[in-house]
């Protein structure tokens, strides 16, 4: 059930970015807003989406295989993919509810291509990321590549504003950054919110994954007290072999462990994945 909501939320996201940035692409002007058409990439909104959307996409074959093949896992490197995209759209989601939002007013900023932007795609993301993505514990040195797009963002944004500026064919300040505020205040602001925003995504989705892993040991534990864990390995091959519509073996590397830890058997997980694969080639 984890991994089939992962495949549909992740599905969902992906679609959702599509829709909102082929909205933003075929309106050419919007009095409301400067940036349409292709100038839309310019916007963090949308870049940040992007970035969420694309690691999205990346879960979706794991999740299609863990469905496939009854072992959902997803690599470390995308996991943290998904912490650096989902900090990302969770700054857009914040700063347009308590800044955009006030100012602009809640319907201009939650409507149209922003129903996704700045609404669905940052709160589906981030529950996706801290209820169904369990598979790797983020590292607190791993949380510091999140910090990576805003300040890429940033800098190109004050190059591009107060650099070149708008009459010499840069930005003009269409978030205010620079003109409403002083610019050191937008800083002062924009990188502790980002900073708490990691640290608060980390905590969750770590939260949740130690939750998963502590539900999944007690009930190892207590399915396989006192049972000879050979056989019981030598069943899940022969079962894998016969039910799973795959030509590829899959050594259920994660299950296998939880297992033997669980238990009071002296079978090693080395032991126990050969014996999988031996089992499964007879």
């Amino acid at each position: 059930m984890q991994c089939l909501f992962a495949l549909i939320s992740a599905g969902i996201v992906a679609v959702c970015v599509c829709a909102g940035v082929t909205m933003n692409l075929v309106t050419p002007f919007d009095e409301n807003f400067d940036h349409m058409g292709l100038r839309t990439f310019c916007m963090f909104t949308v870049d940040s989406n992007i970035l969420a959307g694309v690691s999205m996409l990346l879960c979706l074959p794991y999740t299609v295989d863990g469905i496939r093949t009854g072992y959902y896992h997803l690599p470390d490197w995308v996991v943290v993919l998904m912490h650096v995209a989902v900090t990302a759209v969770s700054l857009t989601f914040l700063v347009s509810l308590f800044i955009l939002a006030p100012v602009k007013g809640f319907v201009l900023i939650f409507s149209g291509s922003r129903f996704f932007l700045h609404g669905v795609c940052p709160v589906l993301c981030i529950v996706a990321f801290c209820c169904f993505i369990n598979s790797h514990l983020i590292k607190l040195s791993e949380s510091v590549l999140a910090l990576i797009p805003v300040l890429i963002y940033a800098t190109v944004y004050v190059v591009m504003v107060v650099v070149i500026g708008e009459e010499r064919g840069g930005w003009n300040d269409f978030y205010g950054f620079t003109t409403r505020v002083p610019i050191w205040v937008s800083f002062a602001v924009i990188i502790p919110l980002t900073v708490g925003i990691i640290l608060l995504l980390r905590l969750g989705h770590n939260k949740c994954c130690i939750r998963r892993r502590h539900k999944d040991a007690a009930l190892y534990r207590e399915a396989y007290k006192g049972a000879d864990l050979k056989q019981v390995v030598e069943k899940m091959a022969a079962s894998h072999k016969s039910e799973l519509k795959t030509d590829s073996i899959v050594i259920p590397l994660q299950t296998i462990g939880y297992m033997i830890q669980s238990s009071d058997n002296d079978l090693d997980i080395a032991e126990g994945c050969r014996l999988y694969l031996e089992t499964y080639l007879k």
